[in-house]
């Protein structure tokens, strides 16, 4: 609410003109609403189950997204079964695995193993008592967490958090939340801070120094706020 009210008070008076919607050459692939709209969220619907999975199943999270990824695909080629060949290549589940960011699944599977190497080694948990001495206040800890959340991404910082404070020593709703709000909210401060910021970069061709004299104030008037208002709260 914060920098949305900055925002507004920045652009009161003025018009804004939205980018011109420019076509391009990519064919139309025919396809009716039921199967859009079946795909979309057999997708959403199978990824939240993944939780059950493990729950029932006892086995990885991972096994449980590869298991819905098999089922997504086997719904998807029957639903597609009477299109034309070229058609159906481009809306089968294969098709849209060809045109994933390989370098950036890469980059978080290596991150998350070395995570889980530092948890296994007993580093985090050592690291989070030091700084339990050094700073002792858990509101700035937290704090310190989100700021280092804007050049750390965003993801592999909250997996190593996770080792760090875990929910049997940490139990806390308020720490917890704290922590939850201050990690995500502070990778938005700088665009290299989360998957997502990384990846507007390259498709709509974002600058670094343009988000950060435009972005970047606002985004820590909004992280301040929110974490502020958190602790109040809490």
């Amino acid at each position: 609410m914060v920098p949305l009210l900055v925002v507004s008070y920045m652009f009161r008076g003025k018009s804004v003109i939205s980018p011109e919607n420019i076509e391009g050459n990519h064919r139309k692939y025919q396809t009716t609403r039921f199967e859009r709209n079946f795909m979309f969220y057999a997708g959403i619907g199978l990824l939240c189950l993944v939780p059950l999975f493990k729950t029932l199943t006892h086995l990885p999270p991972f096994m449980g997204i590869l298991f819905a990824l098999g089922l997504l695909w086997l719904v998807g080629d029957l639903i597609h079964r009477y299109k034309v060949d070229e058609d159906k290549q481009y809306l089968t589940l294969g098709a849209a695995l060809q045109r994933i960011d390989m370098s950036s699944l890469v980059f978080f599977i290596g991150i998350l193993l070395a995570v889980a190497t530092l948890e296994h080694s007993h580093i985090l948990a050592a690291l989070a008592q030091w700084l339990d001495k050094a700073v002792g206040s858990q509101a700035i800890i937290v704090s310190i967490f989100g700021l280092a959340s804007a050049i750390v991404d965003n993801v592999p910082l909250v997996a190593a958090s996770m080792g760090m404070y875990s929910i049997a020593d940490y139990p806390q709703i308020p720490f917890c939340g704290n922590f939850s709000l201050c990690c995500r909210t502070g990778g938005s401060i700088l665009i290299i801070g989360s998957a997502a910021g990384v990846a507007a970069m390259g498709i709509e061709k974002i600058e670094f120094f343009w988000y950060v004299r435009k972005i970047t104030p606002l985004a820590l008037v909004g992280y301040f706020a929110g974490a502020v208002a958190y602790i109040f709260m809490a």
